[in-house]
């Protein structure tokens, strides 16, 4: 839909490579924290495994990478706005449901990376071993990954909205709202 205001193609790019990028992570994560380790090597074998909590560490990462280059673009780029405007209610409750999916994508990779460095695990991003940010803490490890895992969860709520939000705006009421985002 030519003509409607829309976010610059690298804003849309880095918000569907969010997208994808943290569905996926939290699928892995459901995974890895319903089975547990001993659970997924027994499911799916320890090279699995090892390949699941690499990635997902790795991806969690790059998360953080691209969530604080989505706010830079964000804050220098600015964001299009709602035609036809938003009712106060719908505008408030969209900023509100954004701003809590960006600090739990920035919050969740951090705990995440804290809780692995305090249970004394490598950091890894792809190939590569990151610093632990803080020494081993078993005690502290334990209530970090509850914390990664309840924002997982919040995540999860937060982005089940937010994808029911876009199809309201796009099969219901019809407007242009799900345009502002879309590749085509």
């Amino acid at each position: 839909m030519v003509g409607y205001p829309r976010y610059t193609l690298i804003q849309r790019l880095v918000h569907w490579a969010v997208a994808v990028i943290a569905i996926c992570v939290l699928i892995v994560g459901l995974i890895l924290g319903t089975l547990g380790f001993d659970g997924v090597k027994e499911t799916f074998g320890i090279e699995v495994t090892n390949l699941l909590y690499k990635y997902h560490k790795t991806f969690g990462v790059v998360l953080l990478g691209l969530m604080t280059l989505r706010i830079v673009l964000k804050l220098t780029l600015g964001q299009p706005e709602y035609d036809p405007p938003l009712p106060s209610f719908n505008k408030s409750a969209s900023a509100a449901v954004h701003g809590l999916i960006y600090v739990a994508l920035l919050v969740q990779p951090v705990l995440g990376w804290l809780a692995t460095a305090a249970g004394g695990f490598p950091v890894e991003f792809f190939s590569y071993k990151l610093p632990g940010l803080i020494a081993k803490d078993p005690e502290l490890s334990k209530t970090l990954y509850g914390l990664h895992g309840s924002v997982g969860w919040l995540l999860i709520v937060l982005i089940a909205i937010h994808i029911g939000a876009a199809l309201m705006h796009r099969y219901v009421k019809r407007d242009t709202v799900m345009h502002r985002m879309s590749l085509f």
